[in-house]
């Protein structure tokens, strides 16, 4: 099972979790948890290989993940907790596991909150997968990672960002990192579903204004899914809830509260 930690609140029974991204761990929450356990009840998990999730003696021979496995991973920890519906908060790669446990168990999903959401690839991003695809073996993953990181969040005041998530990355092992990068292999046609089928469960997009490549896909999907809404964080790339916590923190937090 994923490793995972639990915040109860003493009156409220509503629930968040919070999903990261690949190469990162449940850490990248530092600036979200002491705001959001002021409200919620908060779950925060590693992913499977990543933080203090490490990789299982089945999982040697499983050669392949898959988007379906590592969403089910989660189920299995929201269903041991007894949580029977949670607000779910993502950052890049974790929203499209968000997306996912929303098509697959979507009683359980209450409503998504979606920070530098990954829901198409553009052309650039299609070229930098396929050559990580390509080199991913023959190349120290490190490298290859710093280089996406830079690729994903170059300007200067994405430094905290880039700094955080390869130190989380550095964590991973090789073969787990060819692991992840993978799924590339599967995600085209997920995201392509996605963007088709409206969902119609709240959804708040939380995107840097600086976040170039996934940014005008988004601004495209809100503006034919019924539920969702799009803020735009001014000074802000791909990672928001680092980059600017305060204004990812109020806004998420008046998202989920005006639902109830």
């Amino acid at each position: 099972m994923l490793n995972y930690s639990t915040y109860h609140h003493p009156e409220n029974t509503e629930w968040v979790t919070f999903v990261h991204g690949a190469g990162g761990s449940s850490s990248i929450w530092f600036k979200q948890v002491r705001e959001f356990r002021k409200y919620f009840n908060v779950l925060l998990l590693d992913l499977r290989g990543h933080g203090n999730s490490k990789p299982l003696l089945k999982d040697a021979f499983n050669s392949k993940y898959t988007f379906d496995s590592i969403t089910e991973d989660i189920i299995e920890v929201i269903h041991k907790e007894g949580i029977k519906t949670s607000h779910f908060i993502g950052i890049s790669l974790g929203t499209i596991l968000i997306r996912n446990i929303a098509e697959k168990h979507p009683h359980l999903v209450s409503s998504m909150v979606m920070g530098g959401a990954i829901m198409k690839l553009n052309f650039r991003s299609q070229v930098l997968m396929k050559l990580g695809v390509l080199f991913k073996s023959v190349v120290p993953y490190m490298l290859l990672y710093k280089f996406f990181a830079f690729i994903i969040m170059p300007k200067k005041n994405h430094k905290q960002s880039r700094l955080l998530f390869v130190n989380e990355a550095k964590k991973l092992y090789q073969k787990e990192f060819v692991r992840w990068f993978k799924l590339t292999s599967e995600i085209n046609p997920l995201l392509r579903f996605f963007r088709d089928k409206d969902i119609k469960i709240p959804t708040l997009y939380l995107m840097g204004e600086e976040d170039y490549l996934f940014l005008p896909s988004i601004q495209k999907i809100v503006s034919i899914h019924t539920l969702s809404e799009l803020h735009v964080v001014k000074d802000a790339g791909h990672v928001v809830n680092v980059e600017k916590p305060e204004v990812f923190n109020e806004t998420s937090i008046h998202f989920i509260q005006q639902l109830s």
